[in-house]
């Protein structure tokens, strides 16, 4: 089905560890056809970092093996002026979290080993071995301590230890509270954080904890290293911490920035009395201020991400999102200009993620960075050039940059790993489109043209429904949800971003809860009759409908409601659906997800509470409307999805059986709330062209 010629990857053993070096693939596109197997070949970069003087970049890169199915990172290091990449390490290992000790001295994690390599000689050194894994690390600004990520084991309740006595094959667990599971694990072990002197080496063994044990920190799932950050005088560490655990924690969001004082080991809470997610804390240059991301209301996950700053001196704190007028947009990955003056944080804005400013005096922001993408994160350098992660439906992520004093600036490509495949690619147009929906409202909806398009054809489509709910349908690139491989097989792609996602104000985003079956479905409904009355290339009788998470309950839903629907010859919008890891029984999902808050907020509670917003919100549970699905279904769930479990897509397929439809059931045992394994996600890939080309084509 793919057309171009793969060669397999060129392996060799590496410099440590068993295995082999996995190398760039060498490929061939053929007819400039976008597929997933193209897709695989690129090399996914992660982390970056910006050496201190500002004139260099290390980042990582990763290739995958498609047989081995698994891929390998390595680091490279490249001017920030643009210019060839160096290549400064060569394992069987992946290498992650390089971190600059100084403009020649880069440090990084490979396995459980934390090392440093000049990136002249590139000569290695250990610097320390933790047996309980290495998450990550941040370097004091003196280069002398480091804070460190472990995971610990959680101990077994005193009361039920002894049960397991003499049991050492049991593969048995005993639960007697919540949040035994979370997202795609059970809750074995808790990340903690760790102070450790550098000399040299660090000093593992005199490393001292910074949290109770307790708690986690950083936070599952998201949490990394930018949950905590060092003073400038290296003095103090401030920190993001949910201080609950079991039930407590199932049932809130409100977690707290910490000020830790490293010579007293005492802690002081800075965001007391702000009950929603407060996280990822960064200090001003000249140590007086602190900014974090703060949510206000607990149980929301999904609440305005607001720029909150405490005067460490004073101890006011100031909302800068509301200081001038309202900024009513999420604004995270914050900084502080090198003065102090501004802060600079990526902000979800209008279908796009862009780099703003908020002047501190004013509270006034401005936008540096405008164009058809994401950024997804940048760092500032001492010269105020900006050094940014960006993608965009058309590519995925590379390096640009912008300069601090950019107006709506599109940004200058710096990388260029990827471009000897992208240049053979031709991808499908991106559109954007403002349309009005059933009430009157403005909504952006993107249209994907099909690769290889001609005007006087006509094609296919897909109606893509977003998951979150509150998530943006932005210039994403995504290995799953990928619209360039649906372009590519021949279909118009029509995303729209309905009631419920962010970026359009906190009105649009909050629309949706208590209401999944509303205005969110109205807009789908109007994104697909809007397109395929209007555009003549577009054939309205083989229209599909596609979505993952709230996307796939998005397709229950519409399956349920796919019935005389005017306009449409046998009255169906939908000729075939698919839906990914979807909600499907409202009562089960209430009960079975982990993170309890996200249903009491946006179902309104548990179905047993008789009001008025958990009535309604339960009774568009798509399992009641089964009696009307009419449309071919395919279902795909995965075992490791704590957040919606796979027996949610098993019931779902199960009833389109007995319906007696035209129904398939993709089944990962090994995957989670997503599909990362690469030769799962080229099953997938293949399974969603097949099911739709078979229906719509």
């Amino acid at each position: 089905m793919a057309s171009l010629a793969l060669v397999a990857s060129c392996a060799k053993h590496g410099t440590e560890g068993d295995g082999k070096v996995i190398e760039k693939p060498q490929i061939e596109v053929k007819n400039g056809q976008f597929t997933p197997e193209v897709m695989w070949a690129l090399g996914k970069m992660g982390e970056s970092a910006v050496s201190p003087d500002g004139k260099q970049v290390a980042y990582t890169l990763t290739y995958y093996d498609i047989e081995e199915n698994k891929g390998n990172a390595e680091i490279y290091v490249m001017p920030t002026a643009g210019g060839d990449a160096i290549r400064l390490t060569t394992t069987a290992q992946s290498e992650f979290n390089p971190a600059w000790l100084d403009d020649n001295t880069l440090l990084f994690c490979r396995g459980k080993e934390m090392r440093s390599i000049d990136v002249n000689s590139k000569k290695e050194q250990l610097l320390a071995t933790v047996e309980t894994g290495l998450e990550g690390f941040k370097i004091s600004p003196d280069g002398k301590q480091v804070v460190y990520i472990t995971d610990l084991p959680v101990k077994r309740a005193a009361d039920v230890a002894h049960l397991f006595e003499g049991l050492d094959k049991t593969t048995g667990r005993i639960n007697e509270d919540l949040m035994y599971r979370h997202w795609d694990c059970w809750v074995d072990e808790y990340p903690q954080i760790f102070l450790a002197n550098l000399d040299g080496t660090v000093d593992i063994e005199n490393a001292v904890a910074i949290v109770d044990s307790t708690f986690e920190c950083p936070m599952r799932p998201w949490g990394g290293i930018e949950q905590f950050n060092f003073s400038p005088d290296g003095k103090q560490i401030a920190y993001t911490c949910r201080k609950k655990s079991g039930k407590d924690y199932a049932l809130s969001t409100n977690s707290d920035i910490y000020l830790y004082n490293i010579a007293d080991r005492t802690t002081k809470n800075l965001s007391e009395g702000i009950m929603g997610y407060d996280q990822n804390p960064v200090f001003s240059h000249d140590g007086s201020k602190i900014a974090w991301e703060s949510m206000e209301r607990d149980g929301y996950e999904s609440d305005l991400i607001q720029l909150m700053v405490l005067d460490l001196k004073s101890g006011e704190r100031t909302n800068m999102s509301q200081k001038a007028e309202k900024f009513d947009y999420n604004f995270t990955g914050i900084s502080w200009s090198n003065d102090d003056k501004e802060i600079l944080g990526v902000a979800y804005y209008r279908g796009m993620e862009e780099i703003f400013a908020c002047d501190l005096a004013s509270g006034a922001f401005r936008q540096i960075s405008k164009g058809c993408h994401n950024v997804n994160s940048f760092e500032l350098c001492n010269n105020g050039n900006i050094v940014a992660n960006q993608v965009s439906m058309q590519y995925p992520a590379t390096l640009y940059t912008y300069n601090i004093k950019d107006d709506k600036s599109e940004g200058k490509k710096l990388s260029t790993f990827n471009d000897d495949i992208l240049s053979q690619v031709k991808m499908g147009k991106v559109e954007e489109h403002w349309i009005k929906t059933h009430d009157g409202k403005e909504m952006l909806t993107w249209l994907i043209y099909p690769y290889n398009y001609d005007s006087s054809k006509v094609y296919p489509a897909l109606l893509y429904c977003e998951g979150g709910p509150q998530s943006m349908v932005s210039q994403f690139w995504s290995t799953r949800w990928n619209f360039e491989i649906m372009s590519g097989a021949g279909y118009f792609i029509i995303a729209p971003n309905r009631r419920g996602t962010i970026g359009f104000g906190l009105e649009w985003t909050e629309a949706i809860s208590g209401d999944y079956g509303g205005l969110c479905m109205q807009d789908y409904m109007t994104a697909a009759d809007y397109f395929t009355d209007n555009m003549r290339q577009i054939d309205k009788e083989r229209l599909g409908g596609c979505g993952a998470s709230f996307g796939g309950f998005s397709i229950y839903w519409l399956a349920g409601h796919n019935h005389d629907v005017k306009g449409y010859k046998d009255g169906r919008r939908l000729k075939a659906l698919l839906a990914h890891n979807g909600m499907f029984n409202f009562d089960q999902q209430c009960l079975e997800t982990e993170e309890l808050w996200f249903t009491n907020w946006d179902l309104g509670g548990t179905y047993w509470e008789k009001n008025a917003k958990t009535q309604k919100s339960f009774s568009n549970s798509p399992h009641l409307f089964v009696d009307k699905w009419n449309t071919p279904l395919c279902v795909v769930h995965s075992e490791f999805d704590f957040r919606i479990v796979a027996s949610q897509g098993m019931a779902a397929y199960n009833a389109a059986k007995l319906r007696g439809l035209d129904a398939r059931y993709l089944y990962f045992p090994d995957e989670t709330h997503w599909v990362l394994k690469p030769q799962n996600s080229l099953l997938w890939h293949r399974n969603f062209i097949d099911w739709f080309d078979k229906h719509l084509k």
